[in-house]
């Protein structure tokens, strides 16, 4: 009796380099799919699992098409150009925002098109919400039908709004079954944690790793801002839901839990240990204050993250703190 072959299922995980896309890249091969990782760089802190990763750039057409060179179960589309506040908020980077990632957005719908694609996802933002429903500290959770009428706060919100709608006409127009998740605030271990890309959790871990016993940490603004803050592995479990359901519609994929970034702040330097104090600066904040709301993928698919952010930032801070650590004895050895 002959046996029947079963083919391995497989993946393209675009923007595989970097923090989402490298832990996206272990989740589907823990899951046996064979797994394409595409960046314009690999993974900076852990080799990647990949079965192939390539070296493209996305804002090019012809590097985009050769990705595409096989059919593909999951095609995942990750890659941006983004950062934390300092970079997003600022004012000073929207046009490299805007133009690379609406680039990179159009050659991977383009080519996916063209393509044998089983189901493709675009990983949209928080930040294209209207800022006005955003600007009370007492009320502030998104739900996703306040993203329109529009009015997010910055380009780089005004980008993720355009390349929704970019996607969702591939999925009626070209016949790509698309989904669309709206994540808000993804952290955990492996992510950027210095140099000016890194987000609210990571460098508040940074900074009070690299305090002293006694000393003090500078957040931006006045501390009372709000935010809901979403583990890594949690995003994942959101991402891969939402890719395999029915659901059409775009959804939030954060937590519901907020906090203000002094909140954060003090969560952080209790897990140190250390006796610090929390000094406010002026300094890009973007809105005043956001949460996800978490109703409608709980109706649609029967999920909502349930990790405490304690636990997230306890795994957080002892890899930063290890980073930290890592980076102040080579450069005494050095």
């Amino acid at each position: 009796m002959t046996q029947k072959v079963v083919s391995m299922k497989t993946a393209l995980v675009m923007g595989a380099g970097g923090f989402i896309g490298h832990h996206l890249v272990t989740r589907l091969k823990e899951e046996g799919f064979w797994v394409r990782g595409i960046d314009r760089k690999y993974p900076e802190f852990n080799p990647t699992t990949a079965d192939e990763f390539v070296i493209a750039d996305l804002r090019l057409p012809e590097q985009v098409d050769a990705c595409f060179d096989r059919d593909v179960d999951e095609v995942f589309q990750l890659a941006a150009e983004m950062g934390g506040a300092g970079y997003i908020f600022t004012g000073e980077n929207d046009f490299d925002i805007m133009s690379s990632s609406a680039m990179i957005n159009l050659n991977v719908a383009r080519s996916a098109s063209r393509g044998s694609v089983g189901r493709l996802f675009y990983t949209s933002s928080a930040c294209v919400y209207n800022q006005a429903t955003q600007s009370d500290t007492e009320k502030y959770t998104c739900k996703e039908s306040t993203a329109y009428p529009a009015n997010p706060d910055s380009d780089y919100g005004w980008e993720k709004l355009f390349s929704e709608r970019l996607f969702q006409a591939v999925s009626r127009n070209n016949h790509v079954p698309t989904r669309i998740g709206r994540l808000h605030n993804i952290f955990g271990p492996q992510g950027s944690w210095c140099c000016g890309r890194e987000k609210a959790p990571a460098a508040i871990c940074r900074k009070v790793a690299e305090a002293v016993d006694g000393g003090e940490i500078e957040v931006w603004g006045d501390g009372k801002q709000v935010r809901s803050f979403l583990y890594v592995d949690e995003c994942l479990d959101g991402i891969l839901r939402l890719m395999r359901s029915d659901c059409e519609r775009p959804l939030n994929i954060g937590s519901d839990f907020p906090v203000s970034i002094r909140e954060l702040a003090e969560m952080v330097i209790s897990l140190s240990n250390k006796r610090l104090t929390i000094k406010t600066v002026s300094g890009p904040q973007g809105v005043r204050a956001r949460s996800s709301d978490n109703d409608l993928i709980e109706l649609q698919l029967g999920w909502r993250p349930t990790q405490p952010l304690q636990d997230g930032l306890e795994k957080t801070y002892a890899w930063i703190s290890d980073q930290v650590r890592s980076s102040i004895e080579s450069r005494q050895s050095a």
